[in-house]
């Protein structure tokens, strides 16, 4: 939902600070990665209870996430790039509501697993409309350029960022969080299923 508000102020500072880390030599994967690892920090400072560090962690990770693109658009983009990130990326969703479940598994392990169900299923449907979009034919750049079709919903990266934020400066919240965060992801699945029924309709 938040997410074509967010490119318009974050894109023209990713963007020259991608021509930047380039001209440095510094490839989009290797971003990735870093962003990768960042979040690994961050759900490990998670399951520690170092909640401050978790939460730096886990902003720096997603600007990196940010940054990969910027830094292939100024060098090269490639299909191997963009695998990279979308598996990052769904690696690091997957994991960050893990770590609270296993921080107290007896308060966080069921609303943590609802949350993952969402994800789960919500990412089916994003990658399920993607693969069709691509055998179609058909592009967006409503969510910048990327390496797949990006459908819109109420639960987005930006979104995310924040539920995440939220938990780690919140931990004692986390499954009213955790909840409130899946039935947005929910509505956002079947929002999803809804425009997939309409558009992919044979006719």
């Amino acid at each position: 939902m938040l997410d074509g508000v967010m490119r318009r102020l974050i894109d023209p500072p990713l963007t020259e600070t991608g021509r930047v880390v380039a001209g440095w030599g510094i490839s989009a994967d290797a971003v990735t990665i870093a962003g990768f690892v960042l979040g690994l920090g961050a759900a490990a400072g998670v399951v520690a209870g170092h909640d401050a560090v978790a939460c730096a962690a886990l902003i720096l990770g997603r600007l990196a996430d940010g940054l990969d693109g910027a830094v292939a658009r100024a060098t090269q983009r490639t299909d191997r790039g963009g695998f990279l990130d979308i598996v990052c990326d769904f690696a690091f969703y997957g994991l960050f509501p893990l770590a609270f479940a296993l921080r107290d598994p007896a308060v966080n392990a069921l609303p943590a697993a609802v949350l993952l169900a969402s994800f789960y299923i919500n990412g089916a449907t994003f990658l399920a409309y993607a693969a069709i979009a691509a055998k179609r034919g058909l592009e967006t750049t409503s969510r910048g350029v990327k390496s797949i079709y990006f459908t819109a919903g109420l639960a987005e990266g930006t979104e995310t960022v924040l539920a995440f934020a939220a938990m780690t400066l919140l931990p004692g919240h986390f499954p009213l969080i955790a909840y409130a965060f899946a039935a947005m992801t929910f509505i956002t699945a079947a929002g999803r299923i809804a425009l997939a029924w309409r558009a992919f309709g044979d006719r």
